[in-house]
């Protein structure tokens, strides 16, 4: 009693069913004479709130404002709010007019691992299928597990020595890879960063190497790298700080003297673009940079490039981040929709691939979701084709084929409760989802 709770997105992994079961347990807590402040995009934990503050109106350096506080009547006659837009079912994630046609599959088969029990399971290529089912229910078993372990060896790559399943086969001609988009770090060094990831530093760095006094003093492209010699500070060796080791306590990092941890050189940053420096754009988040560019009156085609490759990123809901932030300080779900920006990047590719997520839309509000699968719409363009396992609704509704497991979890799951499109979905009544996802289909 007497407490205040602190919650930082409860819900994250968490079937509707348990996320009901969460919000039983907070209002509990609140019910006990104890304060509940949490930090959440789920809808339902919203409408459980007795105040709900919403910051923006929008992210990065177009956000930080309170733009609401109040009880779910009040948000009710609130305009500008984005969250309470989506609440008051102004904007939507429309459910898709038709499905795509279901033409190519694989078939795996006998799949015995953890509580999965000789199971037989059907994924259909070229469209967006979504594995559901309560936590414990066997999903992440079923596909990162077994299925990305099998096509992998299927198609040449290292696969899974001990055999999980008894037999692969179907349309694998309609794949040439498997791209697991994990929430593993972009990158092992500090010195790793968004547009690295996306090659849109190459470009920004040829861009600085033809201002005229960069051409003057001769400085190439990899003058503006902060991995190699030359224009970082090598006091900090481009760290933009320096990292005093203790002996009895955690490292101390102090922002590095000599650069103010701006990570270059003095004589590199005399280098100007629109007088900005190369500090000065890295510091820049993605959705500024993108209008830097296109409204640059330098307006060349290696402008359009870069806004080009730096729009991918907004893309997928990421114009809050700063062009140079450490891979380090972002989220798994943040660095999961980088890689997924990498691949949109690239534009058609004549290989064919099965990208395969984990909860993509873990850390993500309404309106960022609806960007995600404008994303993955842009994948499927191409031929590829793409399986996530996902707790959201508004993910499965827009699916084209569904892969329920269940009915319950660990030794209570490991079935396969449902195959097919949302809509019949809906009518299944030994699924737990389908119960959730009804109101969502109206």
């Amino acid at each position: 009693m007497g407490s205040l709770y602190v919650l930082d997105e409860p819900s994250i992994g968490l079937h509707p069913r348990d996320t009901e079961r969460l919000i039983r347990v907070l209002t509990k807590l609140r019910d006990l004479g104890n304060t509940v402040v949490v930090v959440e995009h789920d809808e339902d934990i919203m409408r459980s709130a007795d105040q709900v503050i919403d910051i923006g109106p929008m992210a990065g350096s177009r956000g930080g404002e309170v733009v609401f506080q109040g009880n779910l009547n009040q948000i009710k006659t609130e305009k500008k709010s984005l969250t309470a837009r989506y609440l008051n079912g102004i904007d939507t994630i429309e459910i898709p007019k038709k499905r795509r046609p279901l033409r190519n599959f694989i078939l795996l088969e006998g799949v015995t691992e953890n509580n999965l029990n000789h199971l037989s399971v059907k994924f259909p290529l070229n469209v967006l299928t979504v594995v559901t089912g309560v936590s414990g229910s066997g999903k992440t078993t079923l596909v990162k597990r077994v299925l990305v372990p099998a096509l992998e060896k299927e198609l040449g790559g290292v696969g899974e020595s001990n055999p999980r399943y008894q037999r692969l086969e179907g349309d694998l001609r309609e794949i040439a890879a498997v791209q697991m988009v994990d929430q593993n770090p972009i990158g092992k060094s500090s010195r790793s960063n968004p547009v690295t990831y996306i090659k849109a530093y190459d470009d920004i760095r040829e861009l600085f190497a033809m201002q005229p006094l960069a051409k003057q003093r001769g400085y190439k492209p990899s003058h503006f790298s902060f991995n190699v010699d030359g224009g970082r500070c090598e006091i900090c060796q481009g760290e933009g700080e320096v990292t005093v080791e203790m002996q009895f306590m955690a490292d101390i990092h102090l922002t590095c003297e000599a650069c103010n941890g701006k990570r270059f050189k003095a004589d590199t940053l005399d280098v100007l673009y629109l007088d900005k420096t190369i500090a000065d754009l890295l510091d820049m988040t993605v959705d500024d940079a993108i209008d830097f560019f296109e409204n640059s009156p330098l307006l060349g085609t290696l402008e359009q490039r870069i806004a080009g490759k730096l729009k991918s990123l907004s893309d997928v809901g990421l114009g809050y981040i700063h062009l140079g932030q450490p891979s380090s300080t972002l989220s798994g779900g943040e660095a999961q929709r980088i890689k997924l920006a990498s691949f949109l990047v690239k534009g058609d590719a004549s290989e064919k691939c099965l990208f395969v997520f984990d909860e993509p839309t873990t850390g993500l509000h309404f309106h960022d979701i609806k960007k995600l699968l404008q994303s993955f719409d842009a994948l499927l363009r191409k031929g590829h084709s793409i399986i996530t396992i996902e707790h959201n609704q508004e993910i499965i509704k827009y699916a084209d084929w569904v892969i329920d497991l269940g009915p319950g979890g660990g030794k209570h799951g490991g079935q396969i409760v449902f195959e097919g499109v949302p809509e019949k979905l809906i009518q299944s009544k030994n699924s737990e989802t389908g119960k959730y996802l009804s109101p969502k289909m109206r």
